[in-house]
């Protein structure tokens, strides 16, 4: 793939939106930006085609199904296979913290590079695929690790390769989806999160006596996803003379938007942090909760995991679509935002105080909704919030590392909280999330620029 190396552009030159640029050759001339609707039903430009919504839906399926299927089920399993009972809680935090540490600065610094690349395959599409083909590698060496070290290294290379992956994949959404379509179309993708964990689950059920299947068939499924959007989306190459070589500067500027200059994008990804901090509470320690405090053995919890997704699943399914059409129809993010993020932090209150399953899926059910209800305004909201459309991709791995920071702070913190009165508080564990989530409904609040 070809980075662009030309001069900047002058200063006082005006990047064109990249909604305008979606679809384009790169020789037809720049289209002049047109003025945003004044209402939300004022829709200035065509709806996305079926084909690209699906493909975008597939694709974030695909790889979240590569990525979260071992942070929730397999790994904490490989993990148990290899190390001690007494060691395997910190074996497995010092695994996900790695991962999740290199997810966090590999996110924005693959979105800098594909928002500058020049290849006639476009600026997504190397990133998409190559991505992925690098995930399933790590994939591999993970489920054939027989160490700590080789599971750190396997799922280190799986984290940067699907991130390499998503940080173009989280771009496609501004670059290509109108305003008038964004929260439905986030609606949709986010739930593509909670369905990625029941069908990881479900794989997990099903080769649960063959580990490195479990690994490496959510791997594949991803590879296919992201192939398929590959081939129907529309991309383009980076505009000749829009960035500067990429230097020093421009990898430390690919972790950094000046808060000062841009206090909504602050704002956001402050709620964003706090928000995914609750949530790792539950898709990082679910697995030991289940078998720790609700006394189920290693042969059971695949199938409660399972259960308890399902019930999950069906009312994130059920919060995406209400908050996406009525957030489109009313033009309004913060409320459902704020609702999103109280209704998460309640789940995890009940979560805390639960002592049988019932009570954990019942739990699981209100953070399924109140989940559904975020990720249907979250990507809408930050497209809204993005600094400069040109480096979409850039901004929002930015914005991504609030969604990774926390998979890799949680495990650190979690043993000291899970160590409280004498070991296995899980309800300091999860009073912590409820307390980070209703923190984040607040910081959202002060997003000017979004109703």
């Amino acid at each position: 793939m070809a980075l662009s190396h030309d001069a900047p552009l002058d200063e006082t030159s005006s990047p064109t939106p990249a909604s305008a640029h979606a679809g384009a050759s790169p020789s037809s001339p720049e289209p002049l930006a047109s003025p945003a609707p004044a209402e939300p039903s004022a829709h200035a430009e065509p709806s996305a085609p079926a084909k690209l919504v699906f493909g975008l839906v597939f694709a974030q399926f695909g790889a979240y199904l590569a990525v979260l299927t071992p942070v929730v089920v397999t790994l904490a399993l490989r993990v148990s296979q290899i190390v001690p009972e007494a060691d395997r809680g910190a074996a497995l935090g010092q695994v996900l913290s790695v991962g999740a540490l290199l997810a966090m600065l590999g996110n924005p610094v693959f979105g800098a590079l594909s928002d500058r690349t020049t290849s006639r395959f476009g600026r997504r599409r190397p990133w998409l695929i190559g991505g992925m083909l690098v995930g399933l590698a790590g994939l591999l060496v993970v489920a054939l690790g027989g160490s700590v070290p080789v599971l750190m290294l396997g799922w280190a290379l799986a984290q940067l390769g699907i991130n390499a992956s998503l940080a173009a994949l989280t771009s496609t959404i501004p670059d290509l989806i109108p305003p008038h379509q964004q929260a439905r179309v986030s609606g949709l993708v986010g739930m593509t999160i909670s369905l990625s964990l029941i069908g990881g689950s479900a794989l997990a059920q099903l080769f649960s006596d063959s580990m490195a299947l479990a690994f490496l068939v959510p791997g594949v499924i991803g590879v296919v996803a992201v192939g398929y959007l590959a081939a129907v989306m529309k991309d383009r190459p980076a505009r000749a003379g829009a960035f500067e070589p990429y230097s020093v500067k421009e990898f430390l500027r690919s972790f950094w938007v000046n808060p000062r200059r841009h206090p909504d994008f602050a704002w956001n990804f402050a709620g964003r942090f706090l928000v995914f901090t609750g949530a790792s509470c539950v898709t990082s320690y679910q697995v030991y909760f289940l078998m720790d405090r609700l006394g189920y053995g290693a042969g059971e919890v695949t199938d409660k995991v399972f259960a308890g997704t399902l019930a999950m699943v069906a009312a994130t399914v059920l919060g995406s679509l209400v908050g996406g059409q009525l957030s489109d129809r009313s033009g309004r993010r913060k409320p459902y935002v704020l609702g999103a993020s109280l209704v998460m932090g309640v789940s995890l209150a009940l979560i805390a105080s639960a002592h049988s399953f019932g009570m954990y899926v019942a739990a699981l059910v209100v953070f399924g909704f109140g989940e559904g209800l975020y990720l249907s305004v979250d990507m809408a909201l930050a497209a809204a919030v993005l600094p400069n459309p040109e480096e979409s991709a850039k901004d929002m791995g930015v914005l991504n590392i609030g969604n990774a920071l926390p998979q890799s702070l949680v495990p650190i913190v979690a043993p000291s909280l899970l160590a409280i009165g004498g070991g296995g508080n899980y309800g300091a564990l999860f009073l912590f999330g409820a307390i980070a989530a209703v923190l984040g409904a607040l910081a959202v609040q002060f997003v000017r620029s979004v109703r």
